[in-house]
């Protein structure tokens, strides 16, 4: 956290912490921004949609005048379909890199689309490597599209798309990023990291509330979008033309989720932007593992992987532990921990994002460590089939 960074306070009508990557635990003028209602089509309205692309815009860095911003209703997974939809012509083909739950989820919505795919399936958490990518881009010269995802949060990896770009433009395709939980916490400079789109999410690491997701993508790429979509809401060419136009958004928007989101990108920037919130994320992490780890609890992943964003923990060996009487038990000191995604052992995921600080992250272990006496857990050790299944990773 900066030196200016104010303190953060406890959930205002103290409810538990959520250890999710997200919905997460928004402060307090987040929420107090949804007590005012807005006209949709009114200037008031319009004027806040514009300060909303711009801000996010701005969040790229050096390279951002070649983007345009896209707000979409719905969830973040609306967003990545309409993004692929979008983006991925019907007679494209897209190579998807999964290593968890969101990057099978691409795969799925692009078989609902209809549109031709490739999968690398690297399983729970195994990394897609630049290597792997240039490899099936020569062998296959029909695919058209790459897309990565960012921080998976099914594992908490976060995966080498530097590395990855770098493969996909060798091969003179594009790439495509879901970067739901990472964007506005970790760099993705397109100075730095070509991409054509990326796509995120108002619930995530910027700190608003569930309601939109929005698409960031080259203005080239939004202009040979149209016509391309198989949805009429989907649409990105369409409510970006509308958007462009108007001012306003096709249908009717979540008016008091964008008010909160708002507040939440002032709040972003006063943090110090992505940097300073990248860095908070940082050291909630760090406090966090360290105190688990000091615990007996092993993590999924080794050092070099672990994101900013959520931390997957091996489930204890000892036969006293139960997940759902853990997480209960931590429910009621005030902390909604996550569970595991994976499926060769058992597993937690506790999120460092959120309106939170280090200082919170010590109760979180302390609180671990109270729960696991009141379980009656010795040690928080994993199986050995644990540590053999990370072993691979290493490898």
């Amino acid at each position: 956290m900066t030196a200016s960074a104010p303190q953060i306070d406890p959930p205002f009508l103290g409810e538990p912490y959520l250890l999710t990557p997200g919905p997460l635990t928004t402060s307090y003028e987040v929420k107090q921004a949804m007590l005012r209602d807005w006209g949709s089509w009114d200037d008031d309205f319009r004027a806040m949609t514009r300060d909303m692309r711009s801000r996010l815009l701005a969040l790229l860095g050096e390279g951002a005048g070649a983007f345009d911003c896209v707000p979409m209703q719905g969830s973040g997974s609306f967003a990545v379909e309409a993004m692929l939809a979008s983006f991925v012509p019907r007679d494209g083909k897209a190579l998807v890199l999964a290593n968890g739950a969101y990057g099978l989820r691409s795969a799925q919505t692009l078989q609902y689309l209809g549109r031709d795919y490739q999968l690398l399936d690297k399983g729970d958490y195994l990394p897609p490597r630049g290597e792997e990518v240039a490899q099936i881009l020569a062998d296959d010269p029909s695919i058209t599209h790459v897309v990565a995802i960012h921080c998976e949060t099914s594992s908490g990896i976060l995966n080498p798309v530097e590395e990855i770009s770098e493969a996909v433009y060798a091969a003179g395709r594009k790439l495509l990023v879901d970067s739901m939980s990472a964007f506005g916490a970790i760099e993705l400079q397109p100075s730095q990291i070509r991409y054509e789109a990326m796509v995120s999410s108002a619930n995530k690491c910027i700190e608003g509330v569930p309601g939109f997701g929005f698409v960031i993508a080259r203005r080239e790429e939004l202009e040979a979008a149209k016509g391309n979509s198989h949805s009429l809401s989907l649409d990105v060419h369409a409510q970006w033309a509308h958007m462009e136009k108007t001012g306003q958004w096709r249908f009717t928007p979540p008016t008091h989720v964008v008010a909160a989101f708002l507040e939440a990108l002032k709040a972003h920037e006063a943090e110090g932007g992505v940097a300073g919130r990248g860095g908070r994320y940082t050291r909630n992490r760090d406090v966090m593992v360290a105190g688990m780890r000091e615990l007996g609890f092993e993590t999924l992943l080794q050092n070099r992987w672990l994101s900013p964003i959520i931390v997957t923990f091996f489930c204890p060996a000892d036969r006293n532990f139960v997940f759902d009487r853990f997480y209960d038990l931590m429910k009621e000191k005030g902390f909604i921990i996550y569970p595991g995604k994976l499926t060769v052992v058992d597993s937690f995921r506790v999120g460092c994002i959120g309106q939170m600080d280090e200082h919170v992250m010590r109760q979180v272990v302390t609180a671990a460590k109270e729960t696991l006496a009141e379980m009656g857990v010795a040690s928080a050790a994993p199986p050995a089939a644990a540590l053999e299944e990370r072993a691979k990773l290493a490898a």
